[in-house]
């Protein structure tokens, strides 16, 4: 499909329903809970609110965070924040997840947590991960390694 053709409605549901995106700052919402956080977009893409409830906290609970689903993100460490924001990224069920440096504000302990969920989810889900990183234990992971030297593909 040529996405050129797509109107804005198309493109919010394909990025919605196909695309899962990591952020170096985790980007989630205050106001909400963890749970709330990841099940919102299954929500946006039409999944009943009870589904997406229990995706969620499944979701949630496998990456850790079972007794964290009712706290907000300032009530939560950087790597519990930046966990719920890759469990945000794969409610849907992507096809493809971009993830930007999703280690980049951790300490050597969380990001090694965060390192060992992306091989998991590597081995698990069926979704292509595009990371970008400075973090030579991260790069292991690729199938494929482009890098990037002043611009360009080096």
């Amino acid at each position: 499909k040529n996405i050129y053709e797509l109107n804005e409605t198309q493109i919010a549901k394909l990025r919605n329903q196909k695309l899962g995106f990591v952020f170096q700052f985790h980007h989630l919402l205050e106001e909400f809970t963890a749970l709330e956080n990841v099940f919102i977009p299954s929500m946006i893409s039409g999944i009943p609110r009870e589904d997406a409830v229990r995706k969620a906290t499944e979701l949630l609970e496998r990456f850790g965070l079972g007794e964290r689903v009712n706290h907000k993100p300032a009530e939560l460490s950087g790597g519990e924040q930046q966990r719920v924001a890759i469990a945000r990224a794969l409610i849907n069920q992507p096809e493809i997840v971009f993830a930007d440096e999703p280690t980049g504000n951790l300490d050597s302990e969380n990001s090694e947590s965060i390192h060992q969920l992306i091989k998991q989810l590597k081995e698990e889900f069926n979704s292509t991960i595009l990371l970008v990183t400075h973090n030579p234990e991260l790069v292991k992971l690729g199938d494929e390694v482009l890098k990037i030297k002043d611009g360009k593909i080096a």
